[in-house]
């Protein structure tokens, strides 16, 4: 894949791997930041007063036509057939989900990724078997590919007693470590970081480099727990793969308001690891970047953050009807529709043809109804269910995932984690 780089310090091209640094006799270090994007739009959002009222105005160009999809590297036509289809299904479901709550049958708010479906889905392809994936509230796509089914997302959301959580939690608070290796979502932003860099761990101490991805917002990634969990899979070159959604809002906050830092992914210099800009609502984009960095996981040659630039398309969640956003903002975004842009790249390719992609879609929309009617039939929890479940008391064994631990290459791990736990308790 052909690629442009976005160079800092020295405008030479540098041989060693992108983020990384290199020392020169001045002592100076040079870092690249690979951006592959085909398109770098140029706009800002600015705070204003009209009247009584405090709106954001959107400055800058936005007529330009969205770029044509970037060729995948590794993808085959098969395989991106797939992940349109992963992502039809993700954007239907969300529908249905937002119908479902209007008839008051969704317990709690729902998280829409509208417009991230090729982050969501395209990011979690690139994972294998044995990869981890820990998905925040708009990544429900991510779930679907690692194998949960519309009707599980649903139930879950409905607080069903057939839910994954068997009705104790709603929204998308689900995961299943035993046999998709997916980590639940936590509500505190930024604590999934830290966790699947454990994740990482735990498989290096059993003798195994696994890839291990989450994501975060762009407004989560401002938190110190985010920063914490980076730098130490830095520190201690462990696979985990972070996606930055850079959606342009931090519930009612935009970027430019956030954040100094033209792109995000400049933030992987200060950690020492490779920095990648994409496109969000390119599948082709998306997967290459996760691809590359999950195989340099598994080789053990450490983490990556990959920034995601696109634009969260509903509110911040079902309640919020994102009136702050700017109607020339939303115009410019719905031209560059992920799925839209997929749909007419295979059609332009004579990968996929109108009747094929009229059965693809129309077999989505069946599955979804069996699905949806599956979940609203299902019952709610009986209360006295509540009590169980809490405590672990000898229903499942804990142990090594991966084999036997190994211990002669711990040592000096648990050595820093020690002097870490030392250094807290002080």
């Amino acid at each position: 894949m052909a690629n442009k780089s976005k160079k800092a310090t020295d405008p030479s091209a540098s041989s060693r791997p992108a983020g990384a640094p290199q020392p020169t006799a001045t002592s100076e270090r040079r870092y690249t930041i690979q951006d592959y994007r085909l398109e770098k739009p140029c706009f800002t959002l600015k705070q204003v007063q009209e009247g009584d009222r405090v709106l954001y105005r959107c400055e800058g160009d936005l007529s330009g036509p969205p770029p044509p999809l970037r060729d995948s590297q590794f993808l085959s036509p098969a395989e991106l057939i797939e992940i349109y289809r992963w992502m039809l299904l993700n954007r239907r479901m969300e529908m249905a989900l937002e119908n479902l709550y209007k008839q008051g049958m969704v317990v709690g708010g729902v998280y829409f990724g509208l417009g991230q479906e090729a982050c969501s889905c395209a990011s979690a392809y690139a994972l294998e078997d044995d990869d981890w994936i820990g998905p925040m509230i708009r990544n429900q796509g991510a779930l679907l590919v690692r194998g949960f089914a519309a009707r599980d997302i649903m139930m879950q959301y409905m607080a069903k007693a057939s839910s994954p959580t068997q009705g104790r939690d709603a929204s998308s608070h689900m995961g299943d470590h035993l046999r998709r290796n997916v980590v639940a979502p936590i509500s505190t932003l930024g604590d999934l970081i830290p966790v699947l860099s454990g994740v990482a761990l735990g498989a290096r101490l059993q003798g195994r480099n696994v890839a291990a991805m989450t994501y975060i917002g762009d407004g989560g990634q401002s938190t110190g727990v985010t920063y914490e969990g980076i730098n130490f899979a830095a520190v201690e070159t462990l696979g985990l793969v972070l996606i930055v959604e850079n959606n342009l809002w931090g519930y009612s906050t935009p970027a430019d308001m956030q954040f100094r830092v033209q792109d995000l992914a400049e933030r992987a210099i200060g950690y020492g690891i490779p920095g990648v800009i994409v496109d969000g609502t390119d599948a082709c984009q998306v997967y290459d970047a996760a691809h590359e960095a999950c195989a340099r996981a598994r080789r053990g040659q450490g983490p990556t953050l990959i920034e995601a630039k696109m634009m969260r398309m509903k509110g911040h969640a079902i309640h919020d009807a994102a009136a702050y956003v700017p109607e020339p903002l939303l115009e410019y975004w719905r031209k560059r529709d992920p799925i839209l842009r997929l749909e007419r790249y295979l059609l332009g390719r004579r990968w996929l043809t109108e009747e094929e992609n009229e059965r693809l879609i129309a077999d989505v929309e069946r599955q979804l109804e069996v699905d949806r009617d599956f979940a609203v039939a299902a019952p709610m929890p009986e209360p006295e269910s509540a009590a169980g479940g809490v405590y672990c008391e000898g229903c499942h064994e804990v142990k090594p995932r991966y084999g036997v631990p190994q211990m002669s290459v711990t040592k000096s791990v648990l050595t820093t984690a020690l002097r870490q736990v030392v250094v807290e308790r002080k």
